[in-house]
């Protein structure tokens, strides 16, 4: 029997099955033209990143299997050992099919200097009958050639054509800049050769919870173990024409003493001898003695001066500033002005844009973008990106496309590195994104990036894994304001239809069926990645959100059939679907409790912006419906946090709240808040509860000497609450004291730097 018996809509119609057969027509005749070496029609080299010209392939050649390979003594080697590998097959001095590797200035390639860009890794191939031209304006240029060439070989052809490329900006690459679980060295290696193959050149090693990058340990060397690695990874960086760039954090405890200046030097020596030649200083993320932009300033020149430009072989170096973002800076107090005018013009200063999280775009010098930081620090910003990072939404995987930093602003930048999640291989759909993007701003295309990262990343399974990041690409509420778009073709249609069925009841047909199916493609695709063997360490990091995203798929299905069990007036079918929709919910409340158990926002949380709050308002609309009509009391609430914040400190104002067992608890915050004179912090519960307690930790030692908590239950009278602290850690004992609202307020005529690490309402049910 059916698990839908009511079904009798055809999902495809005929004159859909009639186009499917013309599109598999011409995909068979061009398989054939491509399998004969006949001419094809002109098109475009499918290449990653986009090229910035290149000429339409009329023609394909099929390679016989041997080479003339000429310039390899004088090649970039690492070009020529991807090249071999990527020909695989005998090679003969004087027969075979002509293949021309080399750079700039050898002679080799010295006739085709004429075509070959004049920018840094930069490079032209021409692919012709007679022969193969692989030429690097400089070594990285003919690496980069050769990983083009690398993607147009496919079944032992080559399209006939020539390509003249350069990236649009100069440094591109990721950032492990993330609070979290540092990635692994073996996903650190897998990455590097993946930075290579999609162009990039920029490693920047600074996990935040590393020691030996941050404090406690940043000025220890590293244990023999964790030196070895990073030696394997600098090597297989070089290897990949990546820049491993290492990082230290020295801020939350840094002295501005000749002591410390020599623990750094120290430190750079010991990174430098693993084979480390390019550095960062962060100073992000700390308050107190270490925000000072003169001592930075003076700090990073004494570095540049007497480390970098001594070397000679060191790049230049990359810092953080503190105020890193424009919701951030105080353009009165000068902190970037200093940098601006103080900092050696060689040094590079990292950006995050007008928010911690947020797009970058042009602007002006007086509102905001990237003109107004340039003008402050008198260069081009070296643009940190916080996507997809999820270390302040740790319950969501962010695997939806790259877009929204403007196409046009390449001149206007430095560098452009994204910071990733702690979930290594789910990163790379972004990942893949951001190469395309840097590469060649004003051709991406974010929805074919997104999609031939999906085939590059799991071409086995590609078309499920897209059906699974359609709907898991926003990152919910947060404290920063920052949103994704999420099933995006589905909006509409889920829109029209509750807003139909809560209204009056009815639907269009049209809509039940695309919700049905939709549903079941999520429950199939959760099933088919879960036991895809393709990719171990990616399946290996979904699976809980694939585990929970089958189970919200299915309920959906369930409570279709419950509208449709409503419709065919069938009580008896409507519990059935009740029930089972009520166990769903249940279990998706144990995968929720189960996985990802961090401190932070613990839990798996999927299809949250549309599809969630769709099943919701179907469960409660048709539970309602039920109850009126057979005059019964099932319980219709769905799954919600009750719960909300009222503040008026900006970076408090959208901080997500939730809810484990007895305990209500403000979601933790990486940054420091900076909480203003008078400013405050309102917790409203749904409703008036005994609260046994509640305990706070900021970070910070004197929190009562400018801190007020007070409590109401009616948010009209409210009472003072005295507390001591220990440590950071201030645990003020309630009684079983009625409660609705429990508010936070800096009394202090000064702003306060806090860290908000803890702040939980033990309550009585």
């Amino acid at each position: 029997m059916s698990a839908f018996p009511w079904l009798t809509y055809k999902l495809q119609s005929k004159k859909t099955n009639n186009k499917k057969i013309k599109n598999m027509k011409k995909t068979l005749l061009a398989a054939l033209c491509l399998m004969s070496g006949m001419a094809i029609h002109a098109q475009k080299a499918d290449v990653q990143p986009t090229p910035q010209q290149a000429k339409e392939a009329t023609e394909m050649i099929v390679l016989n299997g041997s080479y003339q390979l000429n310039g390899l003594n004088e090649a970039n080697p690492r070009a020529v050992s991807v090249l071999k590998a990527v020909l695989g097959t005998e090679q003969s001095d004087k027969t075979g099919f002509r293949v021309v590797i080399g750079e700039r200035g050898d002679k080799a390639v010295n006739k085709y200097k004429k075509f070959i860009p004049t920018q840094k890794e930069g490079y032209f191939i021409r692919i012709s009958p007679k022969e193969l031209v692989l030429a690097g304006n400089d070594e990285r240029g003919t690496f980069y050639a050769v990983q083009t060439l690398a993607q147009l070989l496919k079944d032992e052809q080559l399209p006939v054509t020539e390509i003249t490329d350069y990236p649009e900006i100069r440094f591109r690459g990721v950032v492990e800049g993330f609070y979290g679980t540092p990635w692994s060295h073996e996903a650190r290696l897998r990455h590097l050769k993946f930075y290579g193959e999609n162009k990039m050149n920029t490693y920047i090693y600074g996990p935040k919870d590393d020691p030996y990058h941050s404090s406690p340990n940043w000025r220890l060397p590293y244990p023999e173990k964790e030196a070895k690695q990073l030696q394997q990874l600098v090597e297989v960086a070089k290897q990949n024409e990546v820049d491993f760039v290492w990082a230290i954090h020295p801020g939350k405890d840094i002295k501005w003493n000749d002591e410390d200046r020599a623990n750094l030097i120290g430190k750079f020596e010991k990174m430098y001898d693993l084979g480390v030649r390019s550095f960062a200083v962060f100073f992000d993320d700390i308050s107190g003695e270490g925000t000072k932009a003169d001592k930075q300033a003076e700090l990073l020149n004494y570095l540049d001066e007497n480390f970098v430009k001594v070397k000679k072989d060191v790049n230049p170096l990359i810092m953080c500033p503190t105020e890193y973002n424009k919701s951030w800076s105080n353009v009165k107090g000068g902190y970037l002005t200093t940098l601006g005018t103080k900092l050696n013009p060689s040094i590079h200063i990292m950006w995050t844009g007008d928010r911690v999280i947020s797009d970058m775009y042009e602007g002006d010098t007086e509102k905001g973008g990237m003109k107004w930081i340039n003008n402050l620090i008198q260069r081009p910003a070296y643009v940190w990106w916080n996507f997809p990072v999820s270390d302040y939404v740790r319950d969501h995987l962010l695997m939806g496309p790259v877009y929204g930093n403007d196409k046009h602003i390449a001149n206007l930048m430095s560098g452009f590195v994204t910071n990733p999640m702690e979930h290594a291989e789910s990163s790379l759909l972004a990942i893949y994104g951001v190469a395309s993007y840097a590469w060649n701003p004003d051709e991406y295309d974010s929805d074919k990036a997104w999609k031939d990262a999906m085939r590059a990343i799991l071409p086995g399974a590609a078309k499920e894994l897209e059906i699974f990041a359609t709907h898991n690409s926003d990152l919910g509420a947060n404290g920063h304001g920052y949103r994704r778009e999420e099933s995006v073709a589905l909006k509409p249609i889920a829109d029209r239809f509750i807003h139909s069925y809560t209204q009056n009841g009815t639907y269009q047909p049209d809509d039940f069926f695309q919700l049905l199916e939709t549903f079941t493609q999520m429950v199939e695709a959760a099933d088919i990645l879960i036991t895809s063997t393709e990719n171990p360490a990616l399946i290996g990091e979904m699976k809980p959100w694939l585990e929970q995203h089958k189970l919200m798929g299915q309920t959906g299905q369930c409570v279709l059939n419950m509208v449709k069990a409503l419709e065919f007036n069938n009580p008896h079918y409507f519990l059935r679907k009740y029930k089972h929709a009520k166990a769903l919910q249940q279990h998706m409340f144990d995968v929720d409790q189960t996985f990802n158990q961090n401190p932070y926002q613990p839990g798996v949380k999927t299809a949250g912006l549309v599809i969630k709050p769709l099943i919701d308002q179907i469960f409660e609309t048709s539970v309602k419906r039920y109850n009126e009509k057979y005059q019964a009391t099932l319980d219709g609430t769905a799954d919600y946090v009750p719960h909300k914040i009222v503040s008026d400190v900006n970076q408090l104002k959208h901080i997500p709240m939730r809810q484990r067992g007895n305990t209500i608890l403000v979601s933790p915050a990486n940054e420091v808040i900076k909480w203003q004179a008078k400013g405050s912090m309102t917790i409203e519960l749904d409703k008036v509860y005994p609260i046994t307690s509640i305990s706070i930790d900021f970070g910070k030692q004197g929190i009562a000497a400018w801190g007020k908590l007070e409590i109401s239950n009616d948010g009209t009278n409210w009472f003072a609450k005295d507390f001591a602290q220990s440590k950071d850690r201030i645990d003020v004992n309630l009684g079983k004291a009625p409660v609705k609202y429990v508010r936070f307020t800096n009394a202090s005529e000064q702003e306060q730097e806090v860290y908000l690490r803890q702040f939980s309402i033990n309550v009585v049910k």
